[in-house]
């Protein structure tokens, strides 16, 4: 506990008196992935420790994105977590930042890597919501961090990953996630009412589409509601409008069925960066080795608009 308490803050001191992080050439690019059980031991619930070819075939398709923020769901414990940033670093995708919230299930969690400073960490661990009149925890916590992306830029990036469609012996899954989703939404409302003008990013495995009550409970509506970037392939397709372009994410094999179920959302303040050509979900050989999940990124320019 001491150790990795020294760590966080040998990485926020160093973040601090740094002279300013440098995007490539103004330009920074934000991701989700959703990593399969990324477990280096294994538990009671999950008993399968992610493969070393699995592990490669995620590193792969991360360094086909280079991102400069990752969110990462389904990831093992901290040992896990700094494994993997190693291994990328071995492969000349350096990390020095890194957040991991741990959340009510004791198996998998959501993290996040970065080359760019998190200069602030909210994690969100405990938060509950009621459903017919009982008490449930929010299963995997929510991630929150500030990110100095440029001296006169900063972003919050908000990283979830809500309760599956598998079915609960508690409640309704579906009822369970629009729960979970209500949570995160509240916290962003909660933001843009002190911050209109926030930079905000809410990203991760909604596992929901985009007609369900979660995507719309998060979206929101108004003036404060949040932009889907919808990244998609780069095939050589020539299709780049919806419905025709390639967006899913996810693979069910029980049912054989793709979907788009992880998302990069934006305040109204950050969508005016976005950049829609640096927006994608990388295409990559034996994606499915990695992980059921493809990775989502979207990229932002650091310059005021």
């Amino acid at each position: 506990m001491r150790l990795k308490l020294s760590i966080r803050l040998g990485f926020l001191l160093l973040a601090l008196t740094m002279p300013g992080p440098s995007a490539r050439g103004g330009i920074i690019h934000i991701a989700a992935y959703n990593v399969e059980n990324y477990l280096d031991q294994p538990t009671e619930a999950r008993a399968q420790v992610k493969s070393a070819e699995a592990k490669a075939k995620v590193r792969e398709s991360i360094r086909a994105m280079n991102p400069d923020v990752l969110a990462v769901e389904e990831m093992g414990g901290t040992n896990a977590l700094l494994e993997l940033r190693a291994s990328l670093q071995a492969e000349g995708q350096a990390f020095p930042y890194w957040e991991h919230v741990p959340g009510a299930d004791p198996d998998i969690h959501v993290a996040v890597l970065s080359k760019l400073p998190i200069v602030a960490r909210r994690p969100h661990t405990n938060d509950y919501f009621l459903l017919d009149g009982r008490r449930f925890q929010v299963k995997r916590g929510f991630a929150e961090v500030d990110i100095q992306a440029a001296p006169h830029f900063t972003f919050t990036l908000l990283a979830a990953h809500l309760k599956s469609r598998l079915a609960a012996p508690d409640a309704d899954e579906a009822e369970e996630r629009l729960g979970e989703a209500r949570v995160l939404r509240g916290l962003v409302d909660a933001r843009l009412a002190r911050e209109p003008d926030a930079n905000l990013v809410v990203l991760g495995d909604f596992n929901d589409t985009k007609d369900s009550a979660t995507l719309r409970e998060l979206i929101g509506r108004g003036k404060r509601k949040l932009f889907d970037t919808r990244p998609t392939e780069r095939n050589g397709d020539t299709a780049r409008s919806e419905p025709r372009d390639v967006a899913w994410t996810y693979f069910y094999g029980k049912t054989d069925e793709y979907s788009r179920i992880d998302y990069i959302l934006l305040s109204p303040a950050l969508k005016r960066n976005w950049l829609a050509t640096e927006t994608c979900i990388p295409f990559v050989p034996n994606w499915g080795l990695g992980s059921d999940h493809r990775p989502v990124m979207a990229g932002f320019t650091t310059d005021s608009r």
